[in-house]
Formats: C-alpha cells, structure tokens, sequence
C-alpha cells in the first residue's frame, strides 16, 4: 500500500523522510513545544532519528500513520500529524500532532485535523478518534471541542513527562459526530 498522501489549501502532508530529520529535531528540541506533549523535549539529533524510523514501522507494521506538514507557500516542514494505536479491526485510532511555534494559531492545526479525521471516517472507516492532552494545554483542548470532539474524562497520572506523572484529559470524536460537524 503506496503511503497516502494529503492536500489542503495551505499544506501537503507527506511522509517523513530522513530529510525531514533536522526539521523535525528543530521543532522537538524546543521546550515551549514539549511541554505539553507527553513526550521529553529532543537534545540529541539521533533522538530525532529514531523516531522518524519509528513513524516508518509504525506505518509498515499498521500500527500508525504519521504525516510531516509542508506549508504550500514555502515548502517550509512546519510540524507533524498522525493517527497512533490505530486498529482497522476496532475502527479506532488517537490523532495527534505539533507545530512549530511560528505557525500556532494561524489555523494550521486545524486545517491538517479536518483532513486526518475526513481520511480516517472516509477512507479509513474508522469509527472513533481519540485524542489525550495536558488539562493546561487551553489551545489544544479548545482546538478539539471546535472541531467537535467531546471530552470523556480525566485520566489521571497518564503521561510520564520530565521525571513526572501528568493527568490527561480524554476526547473523541464519533464518524457519526463528525459527518455533522464537518458539514458547517
């Protein structure tokens, strides 16, 4: 299966490549992006490395798909997208990305969103999307309830970051939920 590539207005996701390396260390070597990642901030370019090989086995094990984020206009690499613990056989994955702090809140995010989950509904046939963020990551959680995911819950201490347990709040979004939300 040839890796699916997507178009938006602004941006081409594409699959990561080791050229993306560089780019995507520049992006996870900041703290201002980890913070609320659940994942600790990069200081070595080989960490960068072995995760864009993980995206790869990811994909050819069918466990995952991860999209790099080109902006159109300048072919700039400006962050990632992908769906994570997917299973066709449950229809079911969890969406998650970043960006580059220049590029928040310019609606990027929610661009690449509207293509992932209309990819894992329509294509996929997925049937749930799940996502998990830090309880203070106010933009992510306003992100997700825009595009209409619904928050389940608190899971408490389930993400390990920086030497500690961090609660997490729980979305998801319905194929049934999103056919109506989709279409405003």
């Amino acid at each position: 299966m040839s890796f699916p590539l997507k178009d938006t207005n602004r941006l081409k996701l594409v699959q990561i490549t080791h050229n993306h390396v560089d780019d995507y260390f520049a992006i996870m070597s900041q703290p201002i992006v980890t913070k609320y990642y659940g994942m600790d901030t990069l200081n070595e370019r080989e960490q960068a490395v072995k995760i864009v090989e993980s995206f790869q086995t990811n994909y050819d094990n069918k466990h995952g798909i991860r999209w790099g984020l080109i902006e159109k206009e300048t072919s700039q690499f400006i962050g990632t997208i992908g769906l994570n613990n997917l299973s066709i056989r449950s229809k079911r994955a969890e969406i998650g990305y970043e960006l580059h702090p220049d590029f928040w809140r310019k609606g990027f995010a929610t661009e690449a969103i509207h293509s992932i989950l209309n990819y894992a509904f329509y294509e996929l046939g997925l049937y749930r999307i799940g996502a998990v963020t830090f309880p203070d990551n106010l933009a992510s959680n306003q992100l997700l309830e825009k595009l209409g995911f619904r928050q389940e819950g608190l899971l408490r201490g389930y993400i390990f970051q920086d030497e500690q347990s961090h609660d997490a709040n729980v979305y998801s979004i319905l194929a049934s939920e999103w056919e109506s939300t989709s279409a405003l």
